[in-house]
């Protein structure tokens, strides 16, 4: 441990020494002043216009074992123009954890991503963000979870859906048991968000439309996201066997690819039959599904 901050010590204050020197005064609203001998910013500028001591400022960039808040890296990666590649960079550099900035959390996936889980078709594949938003979904998870009663609530949530829809509309089975390790995963992100108006509101919405889910989440119960068998129904074909796989998306670090493969062999053969008659349980528009995304995506800007 103490050999690694010692490697990173260095790293770090020849970072911060690169991306001072390409701000120029201008750039932050400084006059250029006269007798700059290096370019970019002094140190003393970016100390005060990050806010912090100009002593405390230079024994960060020459490497000093000093620690640093999250508050006053932001402030001078701030100062330092850093875009969130760089952000991050810092962070780790400064072995502080590292959390994205909600603000730039993508609410959208590009046609891309939007193409990969197409191709995964006969197996069901989603575009889940940390609060299980759902930002994109292929025709497979479609025919299984796109129902009326999934419609009428409106909400493209997982949790939302799974908490509120009635037992006899809900595609998945075991809900006592896989609700609860969902609710500990959803708190595993939560920690990173702590005080965010967008998810204190759908904190406390769901409380109050599911008491179920109330008492899950006064539980304090947290688990990291994690390959499951789980089980589902369909009307059609019956129960399905899958076990979910989670895929990080580049740009995107709170959002995944969940998709599901067949357990056995008759999952196997029941999702083939699902793909070759194309067949939901009722005639659901396509375009009314990406609409309910697109406008709970608008109403809800942050994640």
């Amino acid at each position: 441990m103490a050999t690694t901050a010692h490697r990173r010590r260095p790293e770090l204050a020849a970072f911060l020494r690169s991306r001072r020197a390409r701000v120029q005064p201008a750039d932050v609203g400084m006059p250029p002043g006269l007798r700059r001998r290096t370019p970019g910013l002094r140190r003393e500028e970016v100390a005060q216009l990050s806010g912090v001591g100009v002593t405390w400022y230079t024994w960060l960039e020459q490497g000093r074992p000093i620690n640093a808040s999250a508050q006053v890296l932001d402030a001078v990666a701030r100062t330092l123009m850093l875009d969130p590649p760089e952000r991050e960079h810092l962070y780790r550099l400064a072995e502080v954890p590292f959390a994205p900035i909600p603000e730039g959390l993508s609410r959208s996936v590009g046609a891309e991503v939007q193409g990969i889980i197409d191709a995964l078709d006969p197996l069901m594949a989603v575009v889940y963000t940390s609060r299980y938003d759902v930002l994109a979904t292929n025709t497979a998870y479609r025919d299984l979870f796109l129902v009326p009663e999934t419609v009428r609530i409106g909400v493209p949530n997982v949790l939302w859906t799974l908490f509120t829809i009635s037992q006899e509309a809900c595609p998945v089975v075991h809900l006592q048991r896989e609700l609860p390790v969902m609710v500990a995963t959803l708190r595993s992100s939560y920690g990173r968000h702590v005080g965010e108006p967008a998810w204190e509101d759908f904190i406390r919405a769901l409380s109050q439309a599911s008491p179920y889910f109330a008492r899950l989440w006064a539980s304090g119960a947290v688990a990291q996201p994690g390959p499951r068998v789980k089980t589902f129904r369909h009307e059609a074909v019956g129960e399905l066997r899958m076990t979910s796989q989670s895929l990080s998306i580049d740009g995107m670090p709170e959002a995944r690819i969940v998709v599901y493969t067949p357990e056995d062999e008759r999952t196997r053969e029941r999702v083939a039959l699902l793909r070759e008659h194309r067949q939901r349980l009722w005639p659901v528009a396509e375009e009314e599904a990406t609409e309910i995304i697109r406008e709970w995506n608008t109403r809800n800007p942050a994640l």
